[in-house]
């Protein structure tokens, strides 16, 4: 263990949703509030359900998998619930059953924040998704074996891609 892990834990700058901690050398960014997020690995009638949404911090869209943060509306939310809501509220389908698959860091060096990745099943149509008023996010469904060519054409198109894709892209 290093000696940064024995020095205590000061916030340097703290904003509305992002704030920057220190502990000893090390800074890094956590969120004001929760820093935990679930991410929805679903598929429908074959397909992978993948989102498109403008990120400010990239400035561009951005290829994802559907997410969300645990407990940013209900303190008292699981994991299974708000994988739920936001596969709803994002993409118009619903799960009978999610299954927590694992907790992830999406970068140790530099953020706090941990994902759970779940898998959903017993997924059917439930809406029409997009996101909330918020949002303008788009749906695509795509056989796993075209998932390499469909994040190449939406590169291609000026789209960011998200590094959790590359669970699905193969050498």
């Amino acid at each position: 263990m290093t000696q940064d892990a024995d020095v205590p834990l000061t916030t340097e700058w703290a904003g509305k949703y992002v704030s920057v901690k220190r502990r000893g050398r090390w800074e890094f960014a956590s969120r004001t509030g929760s820093t935990n997020a679930v991410v929805i690995l679903a598929e429908h009638e074959g397909k992978v359900i993948l989102v498109e949404q403008y990120r400010v911090p990239v400035g561009a869209r951005c290829l994802e998998l559907p997410a969300g943060l645990v407990g940013d509306e209900d303190p008292d939310a699981t994991v299974e619930e708000t994988a739920v809501k936001e596969l709803e509220e994002e993409t118009g389908f619903t799960a009978t059953r999610i299954e927590r698959l694992g907790d992830f860091h999406s970068s140790p060096g530099m953020l706090a924040e941990s994902f759970a990745l779940v898998g959903a099943h017993g997924v059917s149509r439930c809406g029409e998704g997009g996101g909330n008023e918020r949002e303008a996010i788009d749906v695509h469904l795509v056989a796993r074996e075209d998932i390499s060519s469909f994040v190449e054409q939406r590169r291609n198109a000026g789209v960011a891609i998200d590094v959790k894709l590359l669970l699905f892209l193969t050498f």
